[in-house]
């Protein structure tokens, strides 16, 4: 009798410990979250440009090798990831939860319901970006286009590119307006803060972000970030058509309703008549055409310095660039057996 007593207190006190970690700990990340991202950094580190449009040439910077190799920057991409992790295992686990709590209007559930968890990953158009804060906060249509709309007097644009990385914490009743402004004030704290003047009289911000949003939709990770920097470049100095399949996904999709934001392209579609499109029109398009993450943008401005002109992925998803046509044919072959 005495053991089976034992084991019900230790079962309470199991519990009540799982219950008091489910409430708590949500409560804690909000709190953590809203503080950082409220922080106004008294000094933050400029981003570095070695990359020069006008005189078309390419500094190697040890300061952006050791960025892009050292141990601090895999740990940092590691615990972003984890944290990640870490928010889709707790919305699996807790948002059935919640979900019977909210029906049955238990007052306890104040504590932990009043904050949502949005993540927002790099390479998402704006309205992958609307959608994720609409699941989160309940928002109709109207909502998310009013996230997505430019104010009256407010000083950034919510245009593609500017939707910075990360977990968000928010009020569940919040407006899109309210969400505008924190996704603004993240964006002017990770990027804006870190844009230097000389930076943007070497490489303008649009431009920057422009090649940061189809190098992040280009490459498979960080690892080739740099080297398809450099073959953007490249091209760009030469005058070429840029010929990016990234570009021809975001057009397609333009101005329609769609659960598949990247589609898969077809030959046809290299022929859709759009400044985005990147195989028929020179230059780059006319504004991002997703999210870049920090790693992304520091690429667009710091490419590596390569002679390749032409590249493709393998179907390990490793990179293979060469100088010439020729050569990038020649390679398809040895892979496909055919040039694609």
């Amino acid at each position: 009798m005495h053991a089976i007593i034992k084991f019900i207190k230790f079962c309470i006190i199991f519990i009540a410990v799982i219950v008091g970690v489910l409430f708590v700990t949500p409560f804690l990340v909000a709190r953590y979250i809203n503080i950082t991202n409220n922080r106004t950094p008294s000094f933050a580190e400029q981003f570095p440009v070695t990359v020069d449009p006008i005189n078309k040439t390419i500094t190697e910077d040890e300061r952006v090798n050791t960025y892009f190799h050292s141990q601090n920057f895999n740990v940092q991409a590691a615990a972003l990831f984890l944290a990640f992790r870490f928010e889709e295992i707790y919305l699996q686990f807790i948002a059935p939860i919640t979900a019977i709590m909210e029906n049955n209007n238990l007052a306890l559930l104040a504590l932990v319901s009043n904050e949502r968890f949005v993540t927002i990953t790099s390479g998402l158009r704006k309205e992958e970006v609307a959608n994720a804060f609409a699941r989160a906060l309940g928002w109709n249509n109207n909502e998310k286009k009013e996230f997505t709309t430019l104010r009256d007097g407010q000083d950034l644009p919510l245009f593609e590119g500017s939707f910075s990385p990360g977990i968000y914490a928010i009020k569940r009743d919040a407006t899109p307006n309210e969400a505008q402004e924190m996704v603004n004030k993240r964006f002017t704290n990770n990027v804006l803060a870190r844009y230097g003047t000389s930076t943007a009289e070497i490489v303008p911000l649009n431009m920057a972000l422009t090649i940061a949003s189809l190098i992040e939709r280009e490459t498979i990770g960080t690892d080739d970030m740099r080297i398809i920097s450099g073959i953007i470049w490249n091209r760009i100095f030469k005058n070429m058509n840029l010929q990016l399949d990234a570009t021809l996904q975001y057009v397609k999709v333009n101005n329609k309703k769609t659960a598949v934001w990247w589609p898969e392209i077809r030959p046809q579609d290299k022929f859709i008549k759009s400044p985005y499109n990147t195989y028929m029109f020179g230059g780059l398009p006319p504004t991002p055409i997703a999210n870049p993450s920090i790693a992304a943008i520091v690429a667009a401005l710091n490419p590596v310095n390569t002679t390749c002109i032409f590249y493709f992925h393998d179907d390990k998803g490793d990179l293979h660039c060469t100088p010439t046509y020729k050569e990038h044919v020649a390679l398809l072959k040895q892979y496909y057996g055919r040039g694609r």
